[in-house]
């Protein structure tokens, strides 16, 4: 008797098995993204990067006659891809990718065409640490390097810098409408944009950087020693005049020249710049045919969404030198692009208060083409986070700062898309 009944009890869970296995495939869908440029299918092969927007997992589908086709459960996605074609780069982002059980679930994803840079965003440290006693917050640490990613000397006199709205990716947008963003020519800068001082000349010679702080330009470590020394930055932004909170923008070590402050304009409201120390979307350009004060001067470049405090200077896209997209690591399921895709098709996670910082990934095959390298690149690359939840870290595995130690000459990736081009770094370069 016990036999039958453990019998029975065997059959009922084989049973059970089967219904929740049909249950299961029930649920996953067929879901067909069309790869367009100028509204044509693609004729290239294409890998489409389609990820789940509550669980961050990703699944990666090649096009067959510009088609690319994935099987998901149903949920909220985004779907990126890069296309190098004719020595230019193509990229593109769908974040709004809802796939529906039974539904028709086909979706665009529409390539645009990206410029890459001779300067570019190489480290951004924004999140912050935690106090020496583990118990308080500190961010008013922040800095950004820029680096000449070429063999020649870059000019970057010209450059500004901006924070595209909204401040952090997971908050709602005014310029998001049925999911998708009413700006297609221009990037909604918030708040304010520094620049370099008139008459500065900014010269980054090859395969080198320049550090500049954004907010602490001291040494932040003699107070917390999870922080950043920023007393030899070469470049601060500090205009007391205009941001006048002295926790951010304390007087900048006397190391750093007055002549290298920038300057800014307050077309917003507030006492300090307000970059995100969870999720900022951070871009550097250049004005054309003005300099980055007459531009935000001008009553006609400014648009406000309702009061003053949402103001943002309208930058164009064809101004932009570089930038990087960052996504809160705890809120992806809400976060949505800022960039456009031709600025930047892709993002990285992150997650604050830990002395992270986002630093940009090695290009392997190009760094190691350089002749002038042998012997001097230092690989099993250990800095990054792939090792903790939502961490990423640099595939190339060559450990850049090493290798720039001993001579190395870098090229880094650049594809104006951070996902590809940026990984969550455990402890900011600069810190020693």
């Amino acid at each position: 008797m016990k036999k039958f009944f453990y019998f029975l009890m065997a059959a009922a869970a084989m049973t059970l098995c089967a219904c929740n296995n049909d249950d299961e495939k029930s649920k996953i869908n067929t879901v067909t993204i069309n790869v367009l440029i100028d509204n044509e299918k693609v004729s290239d092969a294409v890998d489409v990067t389609l990820t789940s927007k509550s669980s961050s997992t990703s699944y990666v589908a090649t096009t067959t006659g510009g088609v690319a086709t994935f099987s998901v459960a149903a949920g909220v996605y985004e779907a990126t891809a890069t296309l190098y074609k004719e020595s230019a780069i193509y990229n593109g982002a769908n974040s709004s990718v809802t796939v529906t059980d039974g539904g028709a679930n086909a979706f665009n994803l529409d390539m645009v065409k990206s410029t890459t840079s001779q300067v570019i965003i190489k480290e951004l440290y924004f999140g912050g640490c935690m106090d020496n006693a583990g118990e308080k917050h500190f961010s008013n640490d922040a800095y950004v390097t820029l680096y000449n990613n070429s063999p020649v000397e870059a000019d970057a006199s010209n450059y500004a810098f901006g924070i595209v709205y909204p401040a952090n990716s997971n908050t709602n947008s005014n310029y998001r409408k049925d999911g998708e963003l009413t700006y297609t020519d221009y990037l909604p800068c918030w708040n304010a944009v520094w620049w370099f001082q008139s008459g500065t000349q900014v010269k980054i010679p090859a395969y080198s950087q320049i550090v500049i702080a954004i907010k602490g330009a001291i040494d932040n470590t003699a107070t917390y020693s999870n922080s950043v020394d920023l007393s030899n930055a070469d470049y601060a932004m500090y205009d007391p005049e205009v941001f006048t909170l002295a926790a951010a923008y304390p007087a900048p070590s006397s190391k750093i020249p007055s002549s290298h402050y920038l300057k800014t304009y307050l077309y917003g409201m507030g006492t300090a710049w307000p970059l995100s120390n969870i999720s900022p979307a951070f871009v550097v350009f250049s004005p054309e045919g003005m300099t980055a004060e007459a531009f935000v001067k001008t009553a006609s470049n400014i648009e406000t969404t309702g009061t003053k405090a949402f103001s943002c200077a309208k930058v164009p896209v064809s101004w932009v030198m570089d930038g990087v997209e960052v996504y809160n690591a705890t809120a992806l399921d809400k976060s949505n692009k800022r960039l456009l895709g031709s600025v930047d098709a892709g993002y990285v996670k992150f997650t604050n208060k830990l002395g992270y910082t986002v630093y940009r990934n090695v290009d392997k095959d190009a760094t190691e083409a350089l002749q002038e390298n042998s012997g001097k690149l230092v690989y099993n690359y250990a800095g990054g986070t792939a090792d903790v939840e939502n961490g990423s870290t640099d595939p190339s595995g060559i450990d850049a700062e090493a290798s720039i130690a001993k001579g190395a000459h870098i090229i880094f990736k650049d594809t104006n898309n951070s996902t590809n081009d940026f990984h969550q770094r455990k402890v900011a370069s600069i810190k020693k």
